[in-house]
């Protein structure tokens, strides 16, 4: 099992910063381009656990595939988890944590995910799926940074 976390500070307020990332409907705004991600099923304007989003991405050499997570705990406005149903990977946990700081909010990411195909999969994770998943979010640290403006 691998972990990635990535901890921003934004210039917004929690309950700002919620509405935006709550929302699937944005998910698209702070993914890569070449990821031709699309949401294929309805969403409704607040999340609630249970909800399961059906989408379809080609993170890697524009192969498309069905991505489907479950978002299965919500604490308005500080919490929310999605695990993924079907998808890339064995186990995908992601967890989205917001906390009210001075002058804004802070914002940390943490994804729990087990790559598949045993070893071939543990092989090919430092040189493919780990740099994928560093570029993803980065690309998602930058695009909010340019929607909502950078820390001071």
């Amino acid at each position: 099992m691998y972990t990635l976390e990535r901890t921003q500070r934004l210039p917004i307020s929690i309950e700002e910063a919620w509405k935006f990332f709550q929302s699937p409907e944005n998910l698209a705004a702070i993914t890569p381009d070449y990821m031709g991600f699309n949401i294929l099923s309805e969403t409704p304007d607040e999340m609630y656990p249970g909800l399961f989003i059906h989408y379809k991405v080609s993170p890697l050499l524009g192969i498309k595939m069905h991505w489907t997570t479950e978002i299965t705990h919500v604490e308005a406005p500080t919490y929310f988890v999605d695990d993924q149903r079907v998808g890339p990977y064995s186990i995908w946990h992601h967890e989205h944590h917001f906390k009210a700081i001075e002058g804004g909010v802070e914002m940390l990411d943490r994804v729990n995910y087990k790559v598949p195909f045993g070893i071939l999969g543990k092989i090919a994770h430092p040189f493919i799926v780990r740099p994928k998943l560093e570029e993803i979010f980065n690309y998602r640290f930058q695009k909010t940074e340019e929607l909502f403006g950078k820390w001071k």
